[in-house]
């Protein structure tokens, strides 16, 4: 296995996705190029939603990273941002985007033409401190954008109360009047709730496609899971509900038929933490040993069911719900998601990424080690990155993996 490698699709649709990347940023272009104002958000909020309601365009710049690991890109970016002091123990999506923007953004060459610059900023005052941070340096890098500064109240999910909602309803109803007279445009409350219904719609869709992993065999693994790029730039439009209807039909056939993602599935594997962006064929390494990764906790984060009759504190409650539902989740609240996880999609076996650039989503990962074992079900820690192959090593990976493998198969009576 090579350090940087692209995974194998089995699906039709998985293999749609790259022509799907393109047309999004190709429409981001557009959107430019015709005068239509550009946001430059994080992912997970209410914003996508009303920004499609009122015909602007949504820019993830988070977003941004996982493609140019996926291009290769990486290594240039970081050298920008640490040539700017930017220190390598630092969150990869940070390096990463910030050496985009100081160094090879609108040069010839950009993969998908690059991100077009922003005419609108909305900075987080929540999530992961990291996804704070780099709001503040690109708004250090794009002074002329106009900038919304939200302020929503980080809260555990099950300790939000009525008096959260209503002030984050407050605080969108802030952003809507911030929009209106930043762009000249008007928010129409029917599109917006056309825009809801299509937003719940793709997350009743991603539920059952998620849901036809616990199939055995399971008609789709790890190695795909790229096509979460509708659930973060597409929600909220048709095409996300065409596409992820089209997944579901052909998942539904596969499960149906009794068609795995490989021929003998042995083993069942969770995968926790993001996903390596510059090496998805890693999903694939398990497969020569019959083990396949089914589940994994990226994928949780990205449906957020909205009350379509209601569709202002809809998106208020997405956006509510959005920073405390990954990585800024309690320690007992992640094992009892990758506890319910593994009941669920009847796992052997866990990896747990010990993620040099994610700290907030490694941390725990000892608890639920021990809780998993006393479970029943073994687990392994892999060291590595999700953005920076430096601090990712083949060779132990391969050890660690073989070994790991041959124990599962070992206690099921396979070996």
């Amino acid at each position: 296995m090579e350090k940087s490698a692209k995974s194998k699709k089995r699906l039709q649709t998985a293999k749609e996705l790259p022509l799907i990347i393109a047309e999004y940023y190709q429409e981001c272009h557009e959107a430019k190029s015709k005068g239509k104002p550009v946001g430059w958000m994080p992912p997970m909020n209410g914003a996508i939603e009303l920004f499609y309601a009122m015909d602007l365009q949504p820019v993830f710049p988070e977003n941004w990273s996982p493609v140019c690991a996926a291009f290769g890109l990486t290594r240039q970016n970081f050298e920008v941002s640490e040539g700017m002091g930017y220190s390598r123990d630092l969150c990869g999506y940070l390096r990463n985007i910030i050496g985009y923007v100081h160094g090879m953004m609108g040069e010839e060459g950009n993969p998908l033409g690059g991100l077009p610059e922003p005419d609108l900023m909305l900075p987080p005052n929540g999530g992961c401190a990291p996804v704070m941070k780099i709001f503040q340096a690109l708004l250090r890098r794009f002074p002329a954008a106009k900038a919304f500064k939200g302020d929503i109240p980080q809260v555990a999910i099950e300790n939000i109360s009525r008096y959260h909602v209503d002030y984050a309803v407050s605080e969108m109803k802030r952003l809507i009047a911030f929009l209106e007279e930043a762009t000249g445009r008007r928010l129409d409350m029917d599109r917006l709730r056309e825009t809801v219904i299509l937003s719940d719609r793709a997350c009743e869709l991603w539920d059952e496609i998620m849901a036809f992993r616990r199939y055995i065999p399971t008609p789709i693994s790890a190695s795909e899971i790229g096509i979460m790029f509708v659930m973060v730039t597409r929600q909220g439009t048709q095409i996300a509900v065409d596409y992820l209807t089209r997944v579901r039909d052909e998942l539904k056939e596969r499960a149906e038929g009794g068609t795995g993602v490989i021929e003998n599935e042995k083993v069942r594997l969770f995968w926790d933490n993001i996903p390596l962006w510059y090496n998805m064929g890693l999903f694939n390494y398990f497969e020569k040993m019959g083990g396949v990764v089914v589940a994994e906790t990226y994928s949780a984060a990205w449906s957020l069911r909205l009350d379509v009759s209601n569709p202002l504190e809809a998106i208020a409650m997405k956006t509510l719900i959005s920073y405390p539902l990954v990585s800024c989740v309690s320690i007992r609240k992640r094992k009892e998601m990758v506890l319910k996880a593994c009941r669920e999609y009847s796992i052997d076996g866990a990896i747990l990424h010990r993620n040099k650039s994610c700290v907030p989503i490694t941390l725990g990962q000892m608890d639920i080690k021990r809780e998993l074992e006393a479970q029943g079900v073994p687990s392994l820690i892999i060291d590595a990155d999700h953005m920076d192959e430096r601090n990712f090593s083949v060779a132990q990976f391969q050890t660690r993996a073989d070994a790991f493998m041959e124990m599962l198969l070992a206690r099921k009576g396979l070996l």
